[in-house]
């Protein structure tokens, strides 16, 4: 199984982005697999533990087609606003075909987390969900303080990701899915959010061995 992936896109982003939506629907499909069908659970976690209310601002970053966005505006409801960004135009598209087939009123737009289009304290949370393994330490401490900047005073951070594997069975499934074992998993992240200026940062563990995730806020 080939997916393409760019080290470049047309704006500028040097993260790894993909580029085929087919691509990501198969890989998905494959983590459904690996996790004996509990994407969904962990998605339904990621959005109660970021504390989502009804009238919320939410940013999701590298939403990929769009399945966390659409989640989450279904949580903030009508008076709310669900935002998905991706540096890659194809996936935009994708996730625009996926809100059209519903009645949701989502915005997806291209964007990059290092460079975020939005003002200062925008959003009441920021979600990321298996995006940030694809971003370069430095361009991860560029984003983090990007998403810091557009959160509200108080806002969450929430993040779901890859762990970094500590056996070699969990090196060969990581490298099945993500073709690459990564020496920096989502358990690492949390001196980087406190780099950045989050705080009460919490990491943690979902039901999937190889997935974890890490929350923080900002300051009120």
């Amino acid at each position: 199984m080939h997916h393409r992936h760019a080290h470049q896109t047309a704006h500028g982003t040097r993260g790894i982005t993909i580029h085929w939506a087919k691509a990501y629907d198969r890989r998905l499909a494959l983590l459904e697999i690996l996790t004996f069908g509990r994407v969904r659970e962990i998605r339904t976690m990621m959005i109660e533990k970021a504390g989502l209310k009804s009238g919320d601002q939410v940013l999701d970053v590298g939403c990929g087609p769009g399945y966390v966005t659409l989640m989450a505006k279904q949580r903030v409801g009508p008076r709310g606003r669900a935002v998905g960004i991706d540096a890659a135009p194809e996936m935009i598209e994708a996730a625009r075909q996926k809100a059209q087939r519903t009645d949701l009123d989502v915005e997806f737009k291209v964007d990059l987390i290092e460079k975020l289009s939005f003002p200062d304290n925008s959003f009441d949370a920021v979600l990321s969900s298996l995006m940030m393994h694809h971003l370069p330490d430095d361009l991860k401490r560029e984003g983090l303080a990007e998403v810091r900047r557009v959160l509200k005073p108080g806002g969450c951070l929430m993040i779901v990701d890859m762990k970094r594997p500590e056996s070699w069975l969990g090196r060969a499934l990581q490298s099945v899915i993500m073709h690459r074992s990564m020496p920096v998993g989502v358990q690492d992240l949390g001196a980087l959010l406190q780099e950045t200026g989050f705080e009460r940062i919490e990491p943690g563990n979902t039901r999937v061995k190889m997935i974890g995730y890490v929350r923080g806020y900002v300051r009120k």
